[in-house]
């Protein structure tokens, strides 16, 4: 059988499900000392004094050091993505003569239990001088506002400009122009396993770090690079990870120090991160203000878009924090639409906050909000249906491979939004629900119909093209698969799952190849002493990039397989033709051969074409030729309670486009786990700062709402398939989709609801209150 396409389910959750899980937590090396860390309560302040003397006096305290104990001996945290031309700030693993947010690492406590750990660090005493704050990206920039760091004039440390065709020309000939000024909300990756890190020495001088990470080898270059450990000693382990979406990916001070202080004790050394100090330690996402011009015909045509973008990326620039607001974002602000006259701008601004980088979809999800939004304002302004509108703009199926507004970065490989469309009105009933509205809103009942259609770019890659735009990583996935005596293979990817399945699918893809049943392959991941290399799972690049890398290593394998079947059976290679697992000579009586038997041959080695070496076992580096656009129309279908504000999702419908599925199942899961973290943004997910002391008022999940099953749709998800020329599965990504395509369409459905109102725009998240308050201004307004 084939085994892609086929709705396999998880091969790793029987043991997750019955609690044989090992994550971080869970591992105990004896003699493990405990850290703790003192935390800044000031948004922005100078160190004036630190005194430890009480802090070292509890019982079982090993060491207590201040910021200036580490200068010399850890490097600052260097971005790993910086966009030419970025005046990137320094940022010391410790602070030593200023902080920038409310918990920016100032001190640290090591002792032989946790609490003697926290009870010295609460007795760390540090004398500050608080400074004026600046928590927002727009008061950042203005005249007056605090400066945070010397090297960053304005707060500004990146400017980015795109765009194509005359703007200008656009606007002049339009019959509109429309304004609308955007907010995506500042978000917290609530990931439901926090970050824990266990640093243990080996007997050999070895060091092996278990960490909850997306990236196990790049973790290793950061912190042997950091910390001053020769590569070769430092060993990365990610065992199970509840959740990353991103956040896990980026280089945390908390890694830095671990590695260090147990080199320096020679014992090993934990730390494990509350709820509430993830909050204020762990890298947020979004937090983008967007101004947007709209150049329209009175048919709906969008002639034009301007869009400035200013993203807020807290104190520092973390690992890809410049890329985020500018690449990821601004490139991709046209979204499905033919707008060939575009102009934008992107500026990074740093604040008194915890740090932005990547959170699922990163940027994409903000550039799809440009144009979704965009073209609901221009059907809402004209009185047209916003679907007429969307089918009006589309680009069209056969303009693909297209390039938006005549870009030379972007590049959309292969789509049918039309066809995305089509089905999913066909699913939600689009005309009949249509019809409802109007007497269900004349008996007081609200109901909205929300559409949305997206695309970005995914999949990491190709080398050269990082290069080019400031990254110091590749964007090629490695493979290797090892094939035993007996015809089992055991592969080893340098992906990395935080719960996506990779397990199951990547063997899928794998069997497929080698013909062989997936049970007889084992996935290895997430450790660098055993994966020979690899750049992790992000960017929806795993099944593009880590399962290409495997179709393509198993392919070597069967090519050298069948030139050792050829040598058994004294043919020509060329003869030889592998099916269902057997290598046959086709019309002649010679018996077929097993793979097994051919796999024990390649180690036993009596029958070896001449100058082929024993074994099975290929390793492969891809590096692939370019993205996948993965693409998609999600409707939603919600009823808002004017009395209280509180929105209900009655129905949800998710038409989209990966390229080939390779499980579906498992698809759809993804699917549906990022439409509930959009939905999340939509409706109840929001950071809030105190705008004046820049203190973190969302500090605990008493404070901040994340979705709940209670209140989740049943969640319709279907798939389209155009296949992505530009890697050998014809996949492309999928991870993302749900939270690029949800906030826009959950927007739309709730001011469709409330357009009897006259209300136009909100900005997320649509809380009750907010929903309520609105509804309130705009009766008093009319009365």
């Amino acid at each position: 059988m084939s085994y892609v396409g086929q709705p396999l389910r998880r091969r790793e959750d029987r043991r997750l499900l019955t609690g044989r899980g090992r994550y971080v937590d869970d591992i105990r090396v004896p003699g493990t000392l405990h850290v703790a860390i003192l935390r800044s309560p000031h948004a922005h302040a100078v160190i004036t004094a630190v005194d430890v003397t009480a802090a070292r006096a509890i019982p079982g305290v090993r060491l207590v050091l201040a910021g200036a104990d580490f200068v010399g001996r850890i490097g600052s945290i260097r971005p790993n993505w910086v966009i030419p031309g970025t005046a990137v700030p320094d940022r010391p693993v410790v602070a030593t003569d200023r902080v920038r947010f409310v918990g920016e690492c100032v001190a640290v406590a090591v002792a032989e239990t946790r609490a003697a750990a926290e009870d010295a660090r609460d007795l760390i005493d540090v004398m500050y001088e608080p400074l004026p704050a600046v928590v927002d990206e727009e008061a950042a920039i203005a005249d007056g506002a605090p400066q945070l760091h010397d090297n960053v004039p304005n707060n500004i440390t990146t400017r980015y400009k795109v765009g194509g065709g005359d703007y200008a020309e656009a606007a002049r000939s339009a019959d509109h122009v429309l304004r609308l000024r955007l907010v995506n909300n500042r978000l917290i990756p609530t990931c439901m396993e926090t970050r824990a890190i266990l640093a243990a020495p080996e007997d050999d001088g070895s060091l092996t770090v278990y960490m909850g990470s997306q990236v196990p080898h790049m973790h290793r270059r950061w912190i042997a690079e950091t910390v001053g450990i020769p590569e070769h000693l430092l060993r990365i382990v990610a065992p199970d990870i509840g959740g990353g979406f991103g956040a896990k990916m980026h280089l945390y001070p908390e890694e830095l120090l671990c590695a260090w202080l147990a080199r320096t004790l020679q014992a090993p050394v934990k730390w494990w991160e509350s709820r509430s100090e993830s909050h204020q330690a762990t890298s947020h996402g979004r937090a983008h203000t967007e101004h947007l011009e709209i150049a329209i015909r009175n048919d709906g045509r969008i002639l034009g878009l301007k869009v400035e973008t200013l993203g807020n990326v807290g104190a520092y620039l973390s690992n890809m924090a410049s890329g985020g607001p500018t690449v990821n974002t601004v490139n991709f602000g046209t979204g499905t639409y033919r707008i060939d006259n575009y102009q934008a701008v992107a500026k990074v601004i740093v604040t008194n906050t915890v740090p932005v980088d990547a959170y699922r979809g990163y940027g994409r999800p903000e550039g799809a909000y440009i144009a979704e939004r965009a073209v609901e304002a221009t059907a809402r302004h004209l009185g047209l249906d916003p679907v007429d509108v969307r089918r009006l703009n589309f680009v069209q199926p056969t303009e693909f491979p297209y390039r938006p507004y005549g870009s030379k970065g972007v590049f959309y490989d292969s789509g049918n939004y039309q066809g995305c469309l089509d089905k999913a009105l066909a699913m939600f009933d689009y005309a009949a629900r249509r019809a409802e509205q109007a007497p269900l809103r004349a008996s007081g009942r609200y109901r909205g119909i929300g559409v949305a259609a997206y695309t970005e770019m995914c999949g990491m890659g190709p080398s050269r093209r990082l290069g080019m735009i400031g990254f110091d990583r590749g964007g090629w996935e490695s493979a290797r698969i090892n094939i035993d005596s007996g015809g089992k293979a055991t592969l080893f990817s340098g992906s990395m799952s935080q719960g996506h399945g990779h397990v199951t699918v990547l063997a899928q893809i794998a069997a497929d190849t080698l013909q062989i049943p997936v049970d007889d392959i084992t996935v290895v991941q997430g450790d660098t002493r055993q994966v020979q290399a690899g750049h992790g799972t992000f960017n929806s690049r795993s099944m593009a990039v880590g399962g290409s890398s495997t179709k393509v290593c198993a392919g070597r394998i069967v090519t050298k397989a069948t030139k050792i079947a050829a040598n058994m059976m004294e043919v020509d290679e060329k003869d030889v033709a592998y099916q269902a697992g057997r290598f046959v000579v086709p019309g002649t009586d010679i018996a077929p051969l097993s793979f097994a038997t051919v796999a024990r041959m390649a180690y036993v080695g009596h029958a070896l074409p001449a100058g082929l070496d024993p074994g099975l076992d290929e390793t492969l580096f891809y590096d692939p030729t370019g993205l996948g656009a993965p693409s998609g129309v999600h409707m939603a279908y919600v009823e808002v309670d004017p009395e209280t504000g509180v929105v209900e999702i009655l129905d949800y419908v998710a038409v989209d486009d990966a390229g080939i599925i390779i499980n579906p199942l498992l698809a759809e899961g993804q699917i549906h786990g990022g439409v509930v973290q959009g939905i999340g943004q939509a409706l109840y997910e929001d950071v809030h700062y105190d705008r004046e002391t820049g203190q973190l008022l969302t500090g605990s999940l008493l404070d901040y709402a994340v979705p709940r099953a209670d209140t989740m749709p049943a969640i319709r998800s279907c798939f389209q398939e155009t296949p992505s020329p530009t890697n050998p599965l014809g996949v492309k990504g999928i991870g993302e989709s749900g939270t690029i395509g949800a906030p826009p369409t959950i927007v739309h459905a709730v001011l469709d609801a409330l357009a009897p109102f006259g209300i136009t725009h909100l900005d997320m998240p649509l809380t009750p209150s907010k929903i309520w308050a609105a509804i309130q201004q705009a009766q008093e307004a009319k009365s």
